[in-house]
């Protein structure tokens, strides 16, 4: 994508940061974030940065593509405040997408997640059976309902993202989530410091694990090819616990057993394996995912070599 003006919602979190970078090399980028878990310290200085809320009205919507990546993102943050999370990321994700609609932008890319498949060990097409059994999966299932909603009635091009378990490191953007980055992070913080990693229950729980590097570069491909619908975005691979601890270990040089420990996360809503299915992905943009797991792993190990 080159010579866009582009929003990035979220724009100083996680995702959200890494895209506007990435994305500010070739074109005009605003980024916006409420700053709850994200920090303008994540952005290259060639992104415009503004403190504003996906909920108040005058955004800066009169762009190419929007890239709505700003949400309550874990299942704990809706437990606690249900009202809070339905409002972040449903009415915000309607808020945003209707100015940008007002303003004259038909392309919406947002993030969803690859949750509401529950527990596969086989890969997960997006035509599959889905289910909703938390907060966070209920607000972001109504995301994509109401994309359908923009663009049948109004010929938006909208495509919701249904993220795998997506990990950069605490060196990158990820850094400011803490205890809600991905556990890829969390491990190897424990470990390269001697800390014994926390595992839930027996450490037999896998995760499509998808470096943040893909998933910009399929954020870029949907807006770029002004895509509709819901695309998976993993690897088409899927790893333990037990065995990133293990792979972290070989990488950091060290032998730290992990500590099993109850799961706190019932086990009706706890989604113990994910597995991606990329197929329409990659048939409509030639999308590959291009980090291996193992160095996704030397990336994130690298700063406390």
């Amino acid at each position: 994508m080159k010579n866009q003006r582009v929003l990035v919602t979220g724009g100083a979190g996680f995702i959200g940061a890494n895209a506007a970078n990435h994305l500010a090399r070739d074109n005009d980028v605003i980024a916006i974030d409420d700053e709850y878990l994200g920090t303008p310290e994540n952005l290259a200085e060639e992104v415009t940065y503004r403190n504003r809320s996906v909920l108040d009205e005058g955004l800066p919507t009169d762009v190419d593509v929007v890239y709505h990546l700003a949400a309550l993102s874990s299942y704990a943050m809706h437990e606690e405040n249900p009202q809070l999370g339905a409002r972040v990321n449903v009415e915000g994700f309607v808020n945003v997408t209707e100015q940008a609609r007002r303003d004259g932008c038909d392309t919406v890319v947002y993030a969803s997640t690859s949750s509401i498949y529950g527990d596969r060990t086989e890969p997960s097409p997006e035509s599959m059976d889905i289910a909703v059994n938390t907060g966070y999966e209920a607000s972001k299932l109504a995301r994509e309902q109401y994309a359908e909603y923009f663009s049948s009635h109004y010929d938006m091009a909208t495509a919701g993202m249904r993220f795998f378990s997506v990990y950069q490191g605490y060196d990158g953007a990820e850094g400011h989530k803490g205890e809600y980055a991905n556990v890829v992070a969390q491990f190897a913080d424990d470990i390269a410091h001697g800390r014994r990693p926390e595992l839930y229950g027996d450490g037999t729980q896998t995760r499509d694990f998808t470096h943040v590097d893909d998933v910009v570069r399929a954020l870029e491909a949907a807006g770029q090819e002004r895509l509709s619908g819901i695309y998976n975005v993993g690897t088409e691979e899927a790893y333990s616990f037990n065995t990133l601890v293990d792979m972290l270990n070989e990488e950091l040089g060290t032998d730290i057993d992990p500590t099993y420990v109850e799961n706190p996360i019932p086990e009706s809503v706890y989604v113990h394996d994910t597995y991606a299915d990329i197929t329409k992905l990659r048939g409509v943009t030639g999308w590959e995912p291009q980090t291996s797991f193992s160095e996704g792993l030397a990336k994130v190990c690298s700063p406390y070599q």
